[in-house]
């Protein structure tokens, strides 16, 4: 049975977006992913169908490392099988049904449906976001719990499901920034997909402080799905760009990180209404009064 090679390599995350290009080049199926909690190490990976081409992968990926000024990435190879390998990424990414409302499924299943439920198309090549980890699916349940409010920021959108998800249960403005422009410009093109483009704007910046999101406050719902430390580091900031009655959806964090969460919030002056656990991750819904 034929095998094509499976391509890894470990870069900053200041690297993730010309590296990604570098793959785009020749690769097919390239994803990536986020290693650790401080968000500076990530893994891209894609499948390389012309072994030919490895060497011109190798000029693009020196080309990208100078570009970003990191150091060249040492390439991990290993492989997979050629026949099936859709049925694969299938198989990992079947449509799922989240909550009561919703149905993310992935480019490759664009077709499918469920009674009832408002199906969202994601770029499956992404790593993050696709509402196949339990934090996404924590603010997917905490929304659909919410009475219809706009408008709405997402901060740190990834693949932009969630500002998607509000703008299509509720019919009303979203606002999502990613730091990452690669990532920003997949999210932009999930909202296209979906055809929410005209409610959902979906933008490179670097969270509370883009232009994108300060032009529109206050908002009467946010959401941010991060780590711990970064939603404490800006209660104060999520606060302040809330309307009074304001809801804040936040994730990205065990149930024992929950409380330090909580109480940055408290300190800013807002109150917690709801607290989730799916799969060993909290989600938590706070307002300000």
């Amino acid at each position: 049975m034929s095998v094509l090679p499976r391509l890894v390599v470990t870069v900053p995350e200041r690297a993730v977006p010309a590296v990604v290009a570098a793959f785009e080049t020749v690769c097919e199926a390239v994803s990536f992913l986020r290693l650790d909690e401080s968000g500076d190490v990530w893994s891209v990976e894609g499948l390389l169908r012309d072994p030919a081409r490895r060497a011109e992968l190798d000029t693009a990926l020196m080309l990208a490392a100078s570009a970003a000024g990191a150091d060249l990435p040492a390439i991990t190879t290993g492989e997979v099988e050629a026949e099936g390998w859709l049925a694969r990424t299938r198989e990992a990414f079947p449509p799922q049904p989240i909550g009561r409302r919703f149905l993310i499924r992935g480019t490759h299943d664009a077709t499918a449906t469920m009674p009832g439920r408002i199906a969202l198309t994601i770029d499956a090549g992404l790593a993050f976001g696709s509402g196949e980890h339990a934090t996404t699916r924590g603010c997917l349940i905490a929304l659909e719990g919410l009475r219809r409010r706009g408008p709405i920021a997402d901060i740190g959108t990834g693949s932009g499901v969630l500002a998607l998800a509000a703008a299509a249960l509720w019919r009303v403005r979203a606002v999502g920034v990613e730091l990452d422009p690669w990532a920003a410009r997949v999210a932009a093109e999930n909202a296209r997909m979906n055809r929410l483009h005209r409610l959902a704007d979906l933008v490179p910046g670097n969270a509370w402080r883009a232009r994108a999101i300060r032009r529109r406050a206050p908002y009467a719902l946010a959401f941010a799905n991060s780590f711990a430390r970064p939603l404490c580091a800006m209660a104060t900031t999520t606060a302040r760009n809330l309307r009074h009655g304001g809801r804040a959806v936040l994730s990205g964090f065990h149930p024992a990180q929950a409380r330090m969460v909580e109480v940055a919030h408290r300190r800013a002056g807002m109150v917690l209404e709801r607290r989730l656990v799916v799969n060993g991750w909290a989600t938590l819904v706070l307002r300000r009064p």
